[in-house]
């Protein structure tokens, strides 16, 4: 009987000590997930053979493009537009000033590579006429009341319940796959590399993330070896993917390349004394406020 009782008295014991410290806990914190940031970020990230320029664009800011009638340096764009940031976009020939990419603006076709004589012309492009016109594209989409962007082939239709808003061509694809044989960038068999694809170079992409956020990304040489710096297109799709772009593309790079941001322009290809080259162009990417 005395055994019962003191076991007893044990348990109350253990009870009163466990309901004590229970008391003395703290109160748990509620799990917060955390809100997409605001703001936009700059990173340089400094890479064996360049340097990358990279804006992290949160999905409250607007991103279209824009298109100049003659060819224009990304600060002209910036002062004409009033933009937070610019970023070359689409391929064009330099000598008679027109795009070789698709541009539309507020759903109206503005440039069609079709009409460029200088492309549908040329003999040892006309093998490949099918691909160009048929290149990947940055889109803007309006479904409802919702703005959402995406990277598709120009023959693609937009999803159910979406209006194509706006829309750059240039390509070729880099994720969720790199492209270059499909778009006419690459032919293996008779040895073409429009881009020279796996050669360092001065490049540029876009990028879009799970959460709708969207990269902007310009590979500049380095001054110290203009001749030997850059970053090829396999090696930009494996950039893009460590900053958790899904989708991304490829935009015309090499002397085009140039990024403006925060009254600041940084342009990725260097000549033999180590100087950039400003060179204007055709079309950009503008990131505004919405």
């Amino acid at each position: 009987m005395r055994k019962i009782r003191l076991l007893g008295l044990t348990i109350v014991s253990l009870g009163m000590l466990l309901w004590f410290n229970m008391r003395s806990l703290p109160p748990s914190i509620p799990t917060v997930t955390p809100s997409p940031p605001k703001t936009i970020r700059y990173l340089e990230r400094t890479l064996p053979q360049s340097v990358a320029h990279i804006l992290l664009i949160p999905s409250r800011f607007l991103i279209t493009p824009a298109l100049s009638f003659k060819v224009s340096t990304v600060e002209e764009f910036a002062q004409k537009h009033r933009a937070i940031a610019i970023l070359n976009a689409g391929f064009f020939d330099p000598a008679n000033q027109k795009s070789t990419s698709y541009v539309i603006l507020q759903g109206k076709l503005v440039a069609d590579p079709k009409k460029n004589e200088r492309l549908v012309n040329n003999p040892n492009l006309k093998p490949y006429l099918g691909q160009i016109f048929n290149r990947a594209e940055f889109r803007r989409y309006r479904c409802g009341q919702t703005i959402r962007y995406s990277i598709a082939l120009h023959s693609e239709s937009s999803p159910a319940g979406c209006q194509l808003v706006d829309a750059i061509g240039a390509g070729p694809q880099l994720l969720p796959e790199l492209t270059s044989v499909q778009e006419g960038f690459v032919d293996n068999v008779n040895k073409r590399d429009a881009l020279g694809s796996n050669q360092p170079n001065a490049r540029t992409a876009v990028g879009i993330t799970r959460d709708g956020s969207i990269v902007l990304v310009m590979v500049a040489q380095k001054a110290s070896a203009p001749n030997n710096s850059g970053i090829s297109l396999p090696a930009l799709a494996d950039l893009m993917k460590t900053l958790g772009v899904q989708k991304a593309m490829n935009l015309d790079g090499g002397s085009s390349s140039s990024l403006y941001y925060n009254g600041r322009t940084f342009y990725g290809k260097i000549d033999l004394e180590g100087n950039p080259i400003k060179r204007p162009v055709k079309s950009v990417l503008l990131v505004q406020e919405n």
